[in-house]
């Protein structure tokens, strides 16, 4: 039996949320293959790309879900919500209204998950300094009000994007891996919720996590 745990692997679903052109597929991109996109298009729908790392030992496969900002795409993305078990809300240093729409983005985070999610206040495009419309400190403040994560991050130059995803699922992580320990049915609740443990034999782009602070 012990043995078969040690073959188990974590599967999360991630959702990455925010306004329009705030930066979400770039992001991704460069967490997921390391490229980025000067001249990025608007989501059309939703996509998702899947990165494999190890935790503490244990292989984990975060499967992240870019979901379009625009709102005559939100009809269509709402039920992609359904099963994740963290998110990326996210907003661009430079413009201050997509800032503003943060809490309207958790309560539609709020409305569609039924599980806890680790949620992450993500202020991208900090290479934007220059043009700055939302202080650090307003960002921190936030996240403290709503109990998220809170990191700031260029896409463009790679500034905190890995470190961004690797807090969120190391809180996954560590959230499930502590209902596991408590509760064998946890388990089963885990594959009605889209968090499965899976057996899987491929081990590609695997990457070790650094510890995050």
């Amino acid at each position: 039996m012990a043995k078969e745990d040690d073959e188990q692997e974590y599967l999360f679903k991630i959702v990455v949320i925010g306004d329009s052109a705030v930066g979400k597929s770039n992001l991704l991109s460069r967490f997921a293959r390391d490229e980025f996109d000067l001249h990025s298009k608007a989501t059309v729908g939703v996509e998702f790309q899947t990165q494999v790392m190890e935790v503490d030992g244990k292989e984990v496969k975060a499967q992240v879900w870019d979901t379009a900002g625009q709102e005559r795409f939100r009809a269509v993305t709402s039920a992609y919500y359904r099963g994740a078990v963290g998110a990326l809300i996210v907003y661009d240093i430079s413009r201050r209204t997509t800032f503003d729409s943060v809490k309207r983005w958790l309560e539609e985070l709020n409305t569609h998950c039924d599980t806890t999610v680790a949620r992450m206040l993500v202020g991208n495009k900090c290479d934007l300094e220059n043009i700055r419309d939302v202080s650090i400190d307003d960002g921190k403040s936030l996240a403290e009000e709503e109990g998220l994560f809170f990191i700031e991050t260029s896409a463009l130059d790679s500034t905190n994007v890995i470190a961004s995803f690797e807090i969120v699922i190391r809180e996954i992580y560590k959230n499930i891996s502590r209902k596991v320990l408590n509760s064998d049915s946890y388990k089963a609740e885990l594959s009605v919720n889209r968090v499965s443990l899976v057996n899987d034999s491929s081990k590609q782009n695997k990457g070790a996590l650094s510890c995050c602070s």
